[in-house]
């Protein structure tokens, strides 16, 4: 199969050589994929544009005899203006991609991974929500089966006062055995309606408090399982 067609979004790039790009794609039916876009960083570039990350694009990639493909066609399907011209949008949009980058494998296709990935961006694109991100961390934990637990403590079982959350230990916990993370009934019921097919009723939260504590307790998950920082949760601590 040395020429063939994807739909793909962009989740980064570095430079190569004084004119092309190396891109990590997350391909809809090849899993990630790593390719040459040559000559894109040329003025003249006939998709350049099309190749940045957030961007939402239809290529043709042809197989190379190494580890990087080529992309000889580029077609734009969303380029999602407002997230590359917000500084807010385009830190959660980051997110969305570094975590997707970590969780996919090359040559591994995940179709409903790559559709999560691209209806969050959509959905951050028409209608923000400070809940968006971190939802999306735990769908995606849960598609690898690794979402926290929130129906009893992870130690003793009961389900009365839950009141802490810990990665490490799997879920949610009780006043008895807490350690951790500690957790309000009002987030503990949002993490349950992102979980439990609601999600769209856990974007219209809006009370800044359950919004931050529901960040935390995905964006710790999300760094425990993946074993690393995101280091995109983190660059407006820094600004």
């Amino acid at each position: 199969m040395p020429l063939y067609r994807d739909e793909a979004v962009v989740l980064r790039t570095w430079k190569l050589g004084e004119a092309d790009r190396i891109l990590a794609l997350l391909t809809a039916g090849h899993g990630q994929v790593r390719a040459v876009a040559k000559g894109v960083r040329r003025t003249r570039s006939k998709f350049g544009g099309r190749l940045e990350p957030t961007c939402h694009v239809a290529v043709q990639l042809h197989e190379g005899r190494g580890d990087l493909q080529i992309v000889t066609q580029a077609e734009s399907l969303d380029t999602f203006p407002s997230l590359r011209g917000d500084p807010d949008r385009f830190a959660d949009a980051s997110a969305l991609l570094e975590v997707a980058e970590r969780l996919s494998s090359e040559g591994e296709g995940d179709r409903r991974r790559y559709d999560m990935l691209v209806g969050a961006l959509r959905t951050l694109e028409q209608r923000p929500s400070p809940l968006l991100v971190p939802a999306f961390f735990l769908k995606a934990l849960a598609h690898e089966g690794l979402a926290p637990a929130l129906d009893a403590c992870v130690r003793c079982q009961t389900t009365d006062r839950l009141v802490a959350v810990d990665p490490g230990e799997g879920g949610v916990l009780c006043a008895d055995c807490r350690r951790g993370r500690p957790l309000s009934e009002s987030a503990l019921a949002v993490l349950r309606a992102v979980l439990g097919g609601h999600l769209s009723t856990a974007l219209e939260v809006e009370d800044a408090r359950v919004c931050a504590e529901v960040d935390a307790v995905a964006t710790d998950a999300a760094e425990y399982h993946l074993e690393r920082r995101i280091r995109s949760r983190h660059v407006m601590e820094r600004a």
